[in-house]
């Protein structure tokens, strides 16, 4: 899948030196010379990451990040600079910026960083409990995964079709996870599923019939990292 970056950068010689260099590594890319002509292509068209400048001309980077928000709450977006701004920077990252290039930054160090944030599928959390997607949430979007929260089995079940893997909790209201996993099951709805839960002891009826036709099992509280090594493992692609 082709990966569309847009650079927001008003020093031309940059924008197009690093256009230059992520066309040759595949990706598609537009530059905006203000903050303003930004916001106008991205509103136009469908861009999965963007590399801001801080210091603009008229709206300055930060301003920018936040229109961009306005227009797509999940937007992907990397802010540069070459000067010290921190309280600006760390306006930014506070409200979802996913990282900063200092200027000059090695060519290798921005393609390290565009490749964790690459797409790479839709993620259905389906847990009841608020506390447990906000502290996962981040953790799978600034590698790339866009997050979608269900908090009811019934609209887990709803939504599964969409995704490429199926965070399921035990414990849900309306339908339970062995629930939604069986009727998954009788659709021939194939999705793989990570289960989690804080009851083992009470539910290891339930964990006996799915834990060895799901993807994983993750006993709550856990490091979010542990899920985004069962996410990652599941949806690599068969070795050959």
């Amino acid at each position: 899948m082709t990966v569309r970056v847009l650079i927001v950068e008003d020093d031309r010689d940059h924008a197009e030196s690093l256009a230059d260099v992520l066309g040759m590594h595949g990706y598609t890319v537009e530059v905006a010379e203000s903050g303003e002509l930004g916001v106008e292509r991205f509103r136009a068209a469908d861009f999965d990451i963007t590399l801001m400048d801080v210091k603009l001309p008229g709206m300055n980077g930060v301003e920018t990040f936040f229109e961009f928000r306005k227009i797509k709450p999940d937007a992907k977006i990397i802010m540069m600079t070459g000067y010290s701004l921190e309280q600006l920077i760390a306006h930014a990252l506070d409200n979802g910026a996913l990282g900063v290039l200092h200027k000059p930054f090695a060519v290798d160090q921005l393609l390290d960083m565009l490749e964790r944030l690459r797409p790479r599928g839709m993620i259905l959390v389906a847990d009841d409990d608020p506390d447990f997607a906000t502290s996962i949430e981040p953790v799978l979007t600034r590698h790339g995964y866009s997050v979608h929260v269900a908090r009811t089995g019934q609209e887990a079940l709803d939504r599964a079709d969409g995704c490429n893997c199926l965070v399921l909790d035990l414990r849900m209201p309306v339908l339970s996870g062995l629930e939604v996993y069986l009727r998954l099951k009788q659709a021939g709805r194939r999705i793989p599923i990570i289960l989690v839960t804080g009851y083992a002891d009470e539910e290891r009826q339930a964990l006996a019939r799915l834990h060895p036709v799901t993807a994983g099992l993750l006993i709550k509280p856990f490091d979010p990292a542990k899920l985004l090594e069962a996410i990652e493992a599941v949806l690599a692609p068969p070795r050959s």
